[in-house]
């Protein structure tokens, strides 16, 4: 059974985290950031855990989410480095 189609790529998800205020994020702040359900962002963030680009840690009820190292390094390809 094939799911909906993707609308925004991992990079972009990853991204949003790296260029967040905060060092990590709740689901809901994620899913509230990609205009995603809870569930939808829910399976897109364990995905990019089993890539090796995310962690995960229980927090009460929800799940918080940070970038790895190989997180970061894999957002920052493709961007140029030029400084003005």
């Amino acid at each position: 059974m094939a799911g909906r189609e993707e609308t925004i790529d991992d990079k972009t998800i990853l991204r949003l985290i790296r260029d967040s205020d905060d060092p990590f994020l709740a689901t809901s702040e994620i899913a509230d950031l990609l205009d995603f359900s809870s569930q939808g962002t829910l399976k897109r963030l364990y995905s990019l855990e089993e890539d090796g680009y995310l962690s995960c840690k229980k927090a009460g009820n929800t799940n918080i989410w940070w970038l790895t190292d190989s997180g970061i390094e894999y957002t920052k390809s493709g961007e140029s480095n030029w400084s003005e």
